[in-house]
């Protein structure tokens, strides 16, 4: 028998550079980000777990991979792969939400939050997908699913203490022909821009890292 006959049996993964495309995961947090702003208890978290759900969903596919009903509930579950969906536990989540809203200038945290857990798990599910996983198996089972989830919700407090090595160099003009206040206000707006790719590299970094450390 020829020992690559089994090899050759064997489903075979096609999977593109880069399965997602430009833009996709940004789709999937604005959803979750409009998510906030249900005012209704219950609500909110039901149709989060379904967007998140999609989202696991899309990115596993796309990485010609299956992925079992237990592990997509661990990984879309808003609170967590051990967050409670008891009654009591999803009204007192509602009731923080709605006094923030109301009596302190913290209403745009729930909607802030839903958008950045919403992008922190498609983009490190794809990154745990494209550069880490080791398994060969095409389906994505529930301990699987667990461990990458718990990586993912410690790389976000992770993020904000590990250091990351500076990005590219930018190249700078050979004269600045701006005025001073052109250029102040340049260099806010220009510093805003470039938020985005560094919370992004220290995401990346501190979930490398919590994979890395269990």
């Amino acid at each position: 028998m020829d020992p690559l006959s089994k090899d050759k049996e064997a489903p075979v993964r096609l999977v593109e550079k880069d399965p997602l495309g430009a833009g996709r995961i940004g789709v999937y947090t604005a959803i979750g980000g409009s998510i906030g702003l249900v005012p209704l208890p219950w609500v909110p978290d039901s149709i989060a777990r379904r967007v998140r759900g999609a989202l696991v969903q899309d990115v596993a596919a796309r990485h010609g991979l299956s992925i079992t009903p237990e592990a997509r509930a661990a990984l879309a579950e808003p609170d967590g792969p051990d967050g409670s969906r008891g009654i009591f536990a999803q009204a007192m989540k509602f009731a923080t939400q709605k006094f923030l809203v109301r009596f302190m200038p913290l209403g745009f945290l729930p909607p802030l939050r839903s958008a950045a857990t919403t992008f922190a798990l498609g983009h490190l599910f794809h990154r745990y997908l494209q550069n880490a996983r080791n398994d060969v198996s095409i389906r994505i089972d529930v301990d699987e699913a667990r461990r990458v989830r718990r990586a993912i919700d410690a790389s976000v407090f992770a993020a904000l203490r590990i250091e990351v090595p500076e990005g590219a160099t930018r190249k700078i003009a050979p004269e600045d022909l701006r005025d001073d206040i052109t250029q102040f206000v340049d260099g806010l707006i220009i510093g805003a821009a470039s938020l985005p790719d560094l919370i992004v590299r220290r995401l990346d970094a501190a979930f490398d890292e919590c994979l890395k450390h269990g």
